[in-house]
């Protein structure tokens, strides 16, 4: 049976967090956003407001509604407060294997035993989560695309142990959501969008490291040769270069093989603290108009 979410819960007050809660608002839906950052939730209720304000100016939003959005959604800095009574789950916080984990046990002592708890994780799979809780068949990936104010599709994923009623359920929500959710059978790292494009990033950073052309001129050869909105390079920045970090070390930690680690022009990058447009510099510096290519 689909379960009808009435409360909804989405821990991580990132950027994509932030805007999956605002989603679950804007739905309609009585929305919880926790984050351990009382910083980030006022952040993200800003950063938020401004997003729908821009919509009212255009006529595609009533100022009413985004009242009424508002007026559903709440913050708090206490996860047990956050899941206390409500029907879904979605995490949002660092892609981390061990940080979710950890996040996955105490949801799930503070939600609903009929809750059903879905990651967001745009690598990590749910069954590498769902055995830290004692409800797997209610576990499940759910992956947004950034931003998620305006990305349509929804990754709903099975794990191993992932019930039908759980994932029907997971595919329900992003409809009323307003997304357009897919559903993945069986689980893959990388799901389906993002092993598509971790072949063009990959071949991407080949043809960097080994030379061939800058980054930048890479970049131009996708938007002008494919037709792309922007090369991958833009692309990484624009979602944020510690994403893509991560991901790729969760992978490396995993497999061991050396072609899987983060490449050095990434590495380089994160470790001064260039994350890409969220702090203003990644491959490219974004303090110029228009943003020029950065040294390694």
């Amino acid at each position: 049976m689909t379960l009808y979410v009435e409360k909804l819960c989405v821990t991580g007050a990132g950027q994509m967090g932030s805007q999956i809660a605002m989603l679950g608002a804007l739905a309609g839906i009585e929305t919880r956003l926790h984050d351990i950052s009382e910083e980030q939730l006022e952040a993200a209720m800003t950063q938020n407001r401004k997003h729908l304000l821009r919509r009212v100016a255009k006529g595609k939003l009533h100022a009413d509604e985004l009242e009424a959005a508002f007026g559903l959604l709440t913050t708090t800095t206490e996860l047990a407060a956050a899941a206390d009574g409500v029907d879904f789950v979605i995490e949002a916080v660092t892609e981390r294997l061990e940080v979710k984990r950890a996040v996955f046990a105490e949801l799930d002592r503070y939600a609903l035993d009929r809750a059903i708890l879905a990651t967001n994780s745009s690598y990590l799979m749910s069954s590498q989560i769902a055995d830290a809780t004692q409800r797997p068949s209610q576990v499940c990936n759910m992956h947004f695309f950034y931003p998620p104010l305006v990305m349509k599709l929804v990754e709903v994923v099975k794990g191993e142990a992932t019930s039908t009623e759980t994932a029907e359920s997971a595919m329900t929500l992003a409809r009323r959501l307003g997304r357009e959710p897919v559903l993945l059978h069986k689980e893959l790292p990388g799901f389906l969008v993002n092993r598509v494009l971790r072949a063009i990033v990959d071949e991407a950073y080949y043809l960097l490291e080994s030379g061939v052309a800058s980054f930048e001129d890479i970049d131009a050869a996708c938007r002008l040769g494919l037709n792309h909105p922007l090369g991958p390079f833009q692309l990484s920045d624009f979602s944020g270069l510690d994403i893509g970090y991560n991901a790729r070390r969760e992978i490396f930690e995993r497999t061991g093989r050396p072609e899987d680690a983060p490449p050095r022009a990434l590495a380089v990058r994160v470790e001064r603290g260039d994350l890409g447009r969220k702090t203003g510099r990644g491959f490219y510096d974004y303090s110029t108009t228009p943003p020029t290519p950065t040294e390694d």
